[in-house]
């Protein structure tokens, strides 16, 4: 099996901001990883196919309004209709916070921080997979 990778890149605005001081709830980090298993499954599949269950999620830092998050994935097995698939979300950019800056001052970080990690099942039913050769 060939390596089947995905990855977004956005910025979390106000509108992701669902705690006080701009937090951003963990599940938005979820959701991205549906997206990206999305991806990963019209790859494999040729087909959207549906994500079934989360066998972990961790996590790891606060993500806030203006931050801009990676969220990136990998197929690891392949079963006849199972698609098993480790995720991963990264802060690259973070606004700076500091009242000696602007409010709207950011910076690029020196290493990506990981804010969340997940590992998933996802299925394709047989009938439905165009691409796959399992």
């Amino acid at each position: 099996m060939s390596e089947y990778t995905s990855m977004i890149r956005l910025r979390m605005g106000e509108h992701d901001a669902h705690y006080a001081g701009g937090l951003v709830a963990g599940a938005k980090m979820l959701e991205l990883f549906g997206d990206v298993a999305t991806e990963l499954l019209i790859q494999l599949d040729g087909d959207e196919g549906l994500f079934v269950a989360y066998s972990n999620v961790e996590f790891l830092k606060p993500v806030y309004a203006g931050d801009y998050i990676e969220a990136v994935g990998r197929v690891t097995k392949v079963g006849k209709t199972s698609r098993t698939m480790e995720f991963e979300a990264r802060k690259v950019i973070t606004l700076c916070r500091r009242d000696d800056l602007s409010e709207s001052a950011a910076e690029i970080l020196d290493a990506p921080e990981v804010v969340c990690r997940a590992s998933g099942t996802c299925v394709t039913p047989k009938d439905k997979q165009r691409l796959a050769e399992v």
